[in-house]
């Protein structure tokens, strides 16, 4: 066999590339991380030509059902490569190998010659040899053009009201939550015996299919389609399964398994699999050693064709290693864990946890109530071999990098709370530097390990500019976050480097105490004038002038917010948490809304809009339900909003309605109806009080104790809109059975004989924790003094971001943390429970709706109109979305000196149009805007993600605007 080509190309030689999906596009960029691409005027390197089938470049097809729910369908685009290093041919396939004359001839009839090849051609729709699988209805779930032809004919007047989905693995169930958000009534056949028999066993495929069925979705399994009968149109009318069962079909969806795309392959002479795909070797050479395979249409040298991303990706780092430098690294074999929300449902598996292995042992939890169903295959030396998570995967990113390895700790602690109600999950400090702890990038905890020693790094946000570790999935951030704490890395005493020595329970003490009454006056007395340097400074440089790419003159608004740099300095991390404090104070300080003068400039961008976030940029609408309790006229009203404005609506955990897909001109109109029908804002969006979820209590349960319904209508009208360091959650129930989970809550109330228990400092969340009881037997009276003082001394007291359970735990001391409340909230050790309670009073009476001021401030209406007409209408610290003469959507920002700052406003890493909602501050003295989605901070003078320096944000032009104007 001749020598195929390897290490760094000395001349400019031709590399075509067929396929263009996200392993063929990470081939590249891994090849241009290397520097191995040439420039357009050639010299070493390889000169790449792309021959794509389809007529749009590369795009996420992880999330491709997200287009579903509204996302605009060039939001899923990869991050575009440079045209001068890489042709890119859309929409002309390649038709013929020559591997002899090493030639690829396309559709179009081009010769395109290659000194190396590469196969990255995916897969295709497995669909089933039946009567009627092509007729009008039918359709396969893979592109673009599968959405578009599916959402058309859903929404074209075909009557469709019925959908099938004939299979029931990862990707079928995907195209089952399509077809629910077209508002189609939707079954899913499986002709395994279970949902998604590739990843889950008998007993999480129960769980799977219990919390599937709960949302609607018919499920057939053990059966295959045998035919799909048609009406005198042509189109779909039913599907007959093997059974004899017939299913009333409009329209049916295949999504019955993949093939690989072998065709060229075969055709070409070069050796495939015995079931189907190109056949490679270590270095994903195919039999021809100028021609390579990556991705799903390659069959590796352990037989198997991997039908996933990630080892998709590492093919492409073996071949750009192989193509750029020695060649070192080899690919054997791929770690095939997955982690997914399916339909609603976390499922997860890792390992293998389906191992042959007669003295292996099961342990599993289940919980049949919650749809929740957990196993870890233990071997017989005590190592984790695999396991599967169903409607509970938090501890995913703990277990997956055992995998093959001896627990740190026993298997319960992994899959139940500790007994001590910390319910911290063990993992990393027991881990092995080879351990793989982000398998996206391949990233080993040796490598943080090593990136957090050499570059002195403190925080996950470090571990993921050194590593890459967690911008994939995200699925080990808790992992990355323990690898720090394991290296003993000393957090910062302060908040940010705005606030070095200051952390939020200081900076709560100061504004209470000091009566600051904003932003700029708590940073001119108490923030780091280093931190705010230079941010003015060479604003322009690279960017441009007036006119031109970057910055402009901007005009000076007179606002609240001053002058200098104290209106573009803060960062994401202080700007939210002062708004916070403030937010809390505000009868003490006489401050009215969080929206108005300074205080929007300081807001993220579920306060600044009064609603969350959702990932493809639109916003969640969630009205107050308190006690769950609501009216059939309230519910008609929440339907016609969610009809008459497309929503996606969703029962909460919390017994609430959520309305998902609003976009955020479209919020006041929205909250108008809403608030007319006496409904007020759930403050879903904030660090505040989300809900007291209650069971039906004595009002209707035999066994009920208590009225709980009315005792949590009466905690949530209290405490609403109470501004804290975290989210905290109540929960009521009428008796010792417990079916409003109150010990799962920050605010846990339990009815008794005897009166009420008080537990405080439960948590749901990513380490579930008990609470623990404060008091017992209490009337109604005492009951909400208790709590008044426990909210107010956590909101004194904790931390930014910090949970009541883990406030509670570090409040420490003899008997733990609740021996220190009892001392306090109880016993009065410190001699404030009065002032406590006094300050709870104030809050109450100074309540008002927040959404109703907005519908009422003229001024405040106007941040949610989408565009901004110039740059007059800026505000410093606060940026707006702009569209350009040349149809380009811009998000503009201004400091407090009036210098304006332009930016493309699509999020490069979301593909969502939202970087004018982010934070605008300084880190390290320069100007940046930090995207609301996941916090990537983009310098504002560059474009540069300082997160990720090879992600950039284009600078755009503004047009000049007098001074004054």
């Amino acid at each position: 066999m001749a020598a195929a080509p390897a290490g760094p190309a000395q001349q400019t030689r031709n590399l075509v590339l067929i396929g263009h999906g996200m392993v063929g596009h990470r081939l590249l960029e891994a090849l241009a991380e290397r520097g191995a691409l040439a420039g357009p005027d050639g010299g070493p390197g390889w000169r790449a030509v792309v021959l794509a089938e389809e007529d749009v470049p590369a795009y996420d097809r992880v999330h491709l059902s997200s287009v579903f729910a509204g996302t605009e369908p060039g939001r899923l685009a990869l991050p575009a490569l440079d045209e001068d290093l890489v042709d890119l041919r859309l929409g002309d396939p390649a038709e013929h190998v020559d591997t002899a004359a090493r030639t690829v001839t396309t559709t179009s009839g081009a010769v395109v010659p290659y000194d190396v090849l590469v196969m990255a051609t995916g897969s295709y729709p497995f669909v089933p040899p039946i009567p009627g699988a092509d007729a009008a209805g039918c359709f396969t779930y893979r592109t673009l053009y599968d959405v578009e032809a599916l959402t058309s004919y859903a929404g074209a007047g075909n009557g469709v009201r019925d959908g099938v989905v004939i299979g029931g693995g990862l990707l079928g169930l995907e195209a089952a939550g399509a077809l629910r958000s077209l508002g189609v009534a939707t079954h899913v056949v499986e002709f395994a015996p279970r949902l998604m028999p590739l990843q889950v066993d008998d007993g999480g495929a129960a769980a799977l299919r219990a919390t599937i069925e709960s949302m609607g979705v018919a499920v057939h399994t053990g059966v295959g389609a045998a035919e799909v009968d048609v009406d005198a149109d042509g189109r779909v009318r039913s599907l007959m399964l093997s059974d004899g069962t017939r299913i009333p079909a409009d329209l049916v969806v295949f999504s019955a398994g993949v093939r690989p795309r072998d065709r060229l392959a075969r055709e070409a002479g070069l050796a495939v699999g015995d079931r189907g795909g190109v056949a490679v070797d270590e270095h994903c050479r195919t039999s021809d050693p100028y021609v390579y395979a990556v991705g799903e249409c390659a069959q590796t040298c352990d037989g198997r064709v991997y039908g996933l991303v990630a080892p998709g990706y590492q093919m492409a780092e073996v071949v750009a290693d192989r193509l750029a430098g020695p060649g070192g690294s080899v690919f054997t074999g791929a770690d095939t864990s997955t982690k997914l929300k399916l339909l609603g449902a976390d499922v997860a598996s890792f390992g293998d946890p389906f191992a042959d292995e007669p003295r292996a042992t099961e342990i599993v939890f289940s919980d049949g109530r919650e749809g929740v169903y957990k196993k870890l295959l233990l071997g017989p030396e005590g190592q984790l071999l695999g396991g599967i998570l169903v409607g509970d995967a938090e501890a995913y990113g703990s277990l997956r990098p055992h995998a093959g390895r001896q627990l740190p700790a026993p298997p319960e602690a992994f899959l139940l709370p500790s007994p001590d109600g910390a319910g911290q999950l063990p993992g990393a400090e027991a881990l092995a530097d080879d351990a793989v702890v982000c398998s996206c990038h391949n990233v080993t905890k040796g490598a943080v390990r090593e990136a957090i020693a050499e570059h002195g790094l403190v925080d996950v946000g470090g571990v993921k500019r050194c590593t890459k570790a967690g911008t994939g999935c995200g699925g080990c951030l808790n992992t990355l976050q323990a690898v720090l704490d394991a290296a003993g890395v000393e957090k910062p005493r302060g908040l940010c480097e705005h606030f070095p020595e200051l952390g939020r329970s200081e900076i709560y003490d100061l504004i209470r105490t000091e009566h600051i009454r904003s932003f700029t006056e708590l940073m001119e007395r108490y923030g780091s004038v280093d931190a705010g340097a230079g941010a003015g400074a060479g604003a322009g440089a690279g960017a441009g002038t007036v006119g031109g790419a970057g910055t402009v003159g901007g005009a000076g608004s007179g606002s609240a917010a001053g002058s200098g740099s104290g209106a573009v300095s803060g960062c994401t991390v202080c700007k939210p948490v002062v708004a916070n404090v403030l937010g809390t104070l505000a009868p003490e300080l006489g401050l009215r809304h969080v929206l108005e003068g300074e205080q929007a400039a300081l807001q993220d961008s579920n306060d600044l809009f009064l609603a969350n976030l959702q990932k493809d940029g639109t916003y969640s609408v969630v009205p107050r339900v308190p006690g769950g309790e609501i009216t059939a006229e309230q519910l008609i009203v929440i339907g016609e909003v969610a009809r008459d404005h497309g929503l996606y609506s969703k029962i909460t955990g919390g017994q609430r309605i959520d309305l998902f897909g609003a976009r955020k001109e479209e919020l006041p109109a929205i909250w108008r109806r809403l608030i007319a029908a006496g409904f007020e804002s759930g403050q879903a969006y904030g660090k505040s009080l989300r809900t007291v979820k209650s069971c039906v209590g004595s009002k209707f349960c035999r066994f009920g104790q208590g009225d709980s319904v009315q005792l949590a209508i009466d905690l949530e009208l209290r405490y609403r809109g109470l501004r804290a360091p975290h989210k905290f959650k109540g929960g009521v129930s009428g008796c010792l059975r417990e079916c409003a989970e109150a010990r799962g809550k920050d605010i846990g109330v339990i009815a008794t004989a005897g009166g009420w228990n008080l537990y405080v400092g439960g948590n749901g969340g990513t380490t579930p924790r008990h609470a623990d009881l404060l008091a017992a037997d209490l009337s109604a009276a005492e009951l909400f003094a208790l709590v008044d003082r426990f909210l107010m001394y956590y909101i004194r007291t904790g931390e930014r971001l910090e949970r009541t359970s883990a406030w509670l735990e570090r409040l420490g001391g003899t008997g733990g943390g609740i021996a220190h409340l009892r001392e306090v909230l109880v016993e009065d050790s410190l001699g404030i429970c009065a002032e406590l309670e006094a300050q709870m009073d104030r809050h109450v009476a100074a309540y008002r709706d927040e959404w109703q001021a907005v519908l009422e401030d003229p001024a405040a209406l106007e941040r949610f109109e989408p565009h901004v007409a110039g740059v007059r209408f800026l505000e410093p610290g606060r940026g707006r979305a702009a569209v350009l003469a040349d149809g380009t959507e811009a998000a503009l920002f201004k400091d407090g000196t009036g210098e304006v700052y332009a930016v493309g406003n699509r999020d490069p890493f979301s593909g969502a149009d939202v970087i004018a909602n982010g934070i605008m501050g300084t880190r390290g003295g320069v100007p940046v805007v930090a995207s609301p989605m996941h916090k990537q901070e983009f310098d504002l003078r560059t474009g540069v993600c300082l997160d990720d320096p090879e992600v950039a944000l284009p600078l755009l032009a503004v047009p000049q605007v007098p001074k004054g104007s």
